[in-house]
């Protein structure tokens, strides 16, 4: 199993970047994929997550209203749509994966979608954005 991101960049605030994580190895129908970041000196967060099996998508208070995390199983892509930057929002951003089986903890992966918990299985190299004038 591989996932890579792309689309990373340098933007402007309120800019928009789209970064894309491509999965190889497997299908999403039993995987959660997850977005994470991290900015130098600070833990790994949480960004988004979703399910698309389930329909079940989560985002963090700080990116509400401006990120959208979409899923395109024919492609076996995740999306993460980023609108309306702010220099806050500059990190490294990962893409992970987790496997479960039962489509309700599925759903509570999502819902918690913490780097640390439950243990994700898979992680990209990771992709930069910076956001400055």
């Amino acid at each position: 199993v591989q996932l890579v991101e792309s689309g990373g960049g340098s933007v402007q605030p309120g800019g928009s970047l789209r970064l894309s994580c491509a999965v190889s190895g497997v299908t999403l129908d039993d995987w959660v994929i997850g977005w994470f970041r991290q900015a130098p000196g600070k833990e790994r967060e949480g960004v988004s997550c979703i399910s698309n099996s389930t329909s079940s998508i989560y985002y963090a208070d700080s990116v509400k209203g401006r990120f959208t995390i979409s899923s395109n199983n024919a492609e076996n892509k995740v999306y993460l749509q980023m609108d309306s930057l702010e220099p806050g929002d500059s990190a490294t951003y990962y893409c992970a994966a987790s496997y479960q089986g039962y489509a309700g903890t599925r759903i509570s992966v999502v819902q918690n979608c913490a780097p640390g918990a439950p243990s994700w299985d898979y992680w990209g190299q990771g992709t930069q954005v910076t956001v400055s004038s």
